[in-house]
């Protein structure tokens, strides 16, 4: 698996930098996006951010570099959105709908995050397999939560998590990937039916809990 281990330039000590360095990663995520990882440069990233090549140096060792933390920077604020998003809710059910919605509205925020994520799997498979395993830790975790407190039908939670981790993918594949918008209300709306339908406690469950 790759090292999560930021690296010394990843969380730079003032201000300014932080600034640079998102300016930077911000550039790269339209370019990669765009024009894939093989059609950009670094020139194309200093040019795109606005500033001086030898800056992205200090920041990134490499093309290879920025691409690795930007795929770690789109995972780490989608999961910190999600957790915003479901803050308020306590149930599971009610948590699986907020994670729908807010998931589709960071996708269609991000509209790259298809291209870059799925390109790198060719560019270091390790970190691929990182960010679907990132994400589906934290879902399985409350699952498990929530079959424990009978909210759930009891299963596999880290199966059940790529199931429904799927679901919101593909919902966002077909509309916000392909079609550059965000899905239908009563698409979402389908999708969370989906959802509830298929979480409901089992007869067994109920008993049991």
């Amino acid at each position: 698996m790759p090292d999560s281990t930021p690296s010394p330039t990843a969380h730079p000590p003032t201000a300014r930098g932080r600034k640079t360095r998102a300016k930077l990663l911000a550039a790269a995520e339209r370019l990669f996006g765009a024009n894939g990882f093989h059609g950009t440069s670094v020139v194309d990233i200093t040019r795109e951010a606005g500033v001086a090549q030898g800056t992205f140096y200090l920041y990134f060792d490499s093309k290879e570099e920025i691409f690795r933390q930007l795929v770690r920077h789109l995972s780490q604020e989608l999961r910190h959105a999600l957790a915003q998003a479901v803050s308020g809710a306590e149930h599971r059910i009610d948590i699986e709908e907020l994670g729908v919605r807010e998931f589709i509205r960071f996708s269609a925020e991000h509209r790259d995050l298809y291209q870059i994520v799925s390109e790198s799997q060719f560019i270091d498979p390790e970190l691929f397999r990182w960010y679907y395993e990132r994400l589906a830790k934290g879902y399985s975790l409350g699952l498990s939560r929530a079959m424990d407190a009978g909210e759930v039908f009891r299963t596999d939670p880290e199966t059940l998590s790529y199931c429904l981790m799927g679901a919101s993918h593909f919902l966002g594949i077909r509309w916000i990937a392909w079609e550059g918008r965000e899905p239908p209300e009563d698409m979402v709306q389908a999708t969370v039916d989906f959802i509830r339908r298929a979480l409901q406690p089992s007869t067994d469950d109920e008993e049991a809990s």
